[in-house]
């Protein structure tokens, strides 16, 4: 059962999760719930919590209660039944302080607005890993049947931000593991992406970890892999500086390695070779292309 409190102005920084903002936190009590009560929000970007952490936020919860209530919401309000919407690190220290209220503030809000406070809270902190940071902008485009310029747009991102986070959901799961474990950075698993063979990506992947290699160092060794592998095929072509410098503004509004040749030598004749890490990948390419194959 909830205890209603004095009005609060708290939440007010949260609205500017809402597109409409059409929410009225002017209204808004601070109830004491109980814990048991309250379901986790099942759009939580976030996998992996700090430990340690979570126990020194219990002991001060312990010692003098939560100073900021968590935000949840009432599918039903003939039920004791509630969603997490904000305040996941609050109600699992809370949890571990084995408190049995929290203090909260009860949001009416959608399925959709409560995916979106989901993630624009966990951007705004900056609590994302990049994995879980590709995987949320995935879920907000699948869960809400959204294109990259759709979700770049709520977000706040560029397109090509969006794009290249996506990007990353194509890597091998080895990969992957490392990306999550911090031991690879973002720019290091955009280099990565760049080796067409997949067990030679996951064999430089181990290497970069292993010896701690640059963003620098791994785009050589991904470009002398791929020499390599290409050697066979075609010889080197001396590009102009215009079809180098089209290439990199290609490749820097599809988020993938772009190639210009001109096998033919003749004016005005060539071909595009845009890569694909995955079918997510291909398929994120052709909505940018506004390619329907339906």
């Amino acid at each position: 059962m909830a205890n209603k409190k004095k009005p609060t102005g708290l939440g007010k920084g949260i609205e500017a999760l809402f597109q409409d903002n059409t929410v009225d936190t002017s209204k808004e009590d601070v109830v004491d719930i109980k814990v048991s009560e309250i379901k986790p929000n099942p759009y939580q970007p976030r996998h992996r919590f700090d430990q340690k952490a979570l126990e020194d936020l219990a002991l001060s919860i312990k010692n003098s209660g939560v100073f900021q209530p968590i935000i949840v919401r009432q599918p039903d309000p003939a039920v004791n039944s509630y969603e997490l919407l904000t305040g996941e690190r609050r109600l699992r220290a809370s949890k571990i302080a084995q408190q049995k209220m929290i203090p909260a503030i009860i949001r009416d809000v959608n399925e959709e607005q409560m995916m979106e406070i989901a993630v624009l809270e966990n951007l705004q902190r900056e609590d994302l890993t990049t994995l879980e940071e590709a995987e949320a902008y995935n879920m907000l485009m699948t869960r809400l049947d959204l294109t990259q310029a759709q979700v770049a747009s709520r977000l706040g991102k560029s397109r090509p931000y969006i794009a290249n986070y996506l990007r990353i959901l194509g890597l091998p799961s080895e990969v992957k593991e490392m990306l999550e474990d911090n031991k690879l950075s973002m720019g290091q698993a955009r280099t990565l992406l760049s080796v067409n063979n997949k067990q030679e990506l996951i064999k430089l992947a181990k290497k970069s970890v292993a010896e701690s290699m640059t963003v620098r160092q791994l785009e050589q060794a991904a470009a002398k892999i791929n020499g390599k592998n290409g050697a066979k095929k075609k010889r080197v072509q001396r590009k102009s500086p215009f079809v180098r410098a089209s290439e990199g503004q290609l490749q820097e509004k599809f988020g993938t390695p772009v190639s210009i040749t001109n096998p033919s030598r003749k004016k005005g004749k060539g071909k595009i070779e845009i890569a694909y890490a995955s079918t997510e990948d291909l398929n994120r390419i052709l909505e940018m292309l506004d390619v329907n194959l339906d």
